[in-house]
């Protein structure tokens, strides 16, 4: 019985967590808003020219509940969770 009573703070920890992460999933705009900023960081010319929000208008968004990640022609640009999205270096050949 002392076991079950020390896994439950732990059981419940978990549980707490996995629900942020489901709450905090970024959403597929948020997602394109980090890929268009990265690009207009990368190269200002291209954030000029529009390319980084060329490239959020066609990449696919993906949610696998307590995370997401978008794709740009089969090839994953940005991956998400907790509310943080990163954009990979996969972009930079767009």
């Amino acid at each position: 019985m002392a076991q079950a009573s020390k896994a439950l703070p732990v059981i419940a920890a978990l549980a707490v967590l996995v629900a942020a992460a489901a709450l905090l999933n970024p959403s597929a705009e948020r997602h394109r808003q980090q890929i268009q900023a990265s690009v207009a960081e990368r190269s200002p010319l291209a954030g000029m020219l529009g390319v980084g929000a060329l490239a959020a208008f066609v990449s696919n968004y993906h949610s696998v509940g307590v995370a997401s990640y978008t794709s740009i022609r089969g090839r994953t640009v940005s991956v998400g969770c907790m509310g943080m999205v990163f954009v990979l270096d996969a972009h930079k050949d767009l």
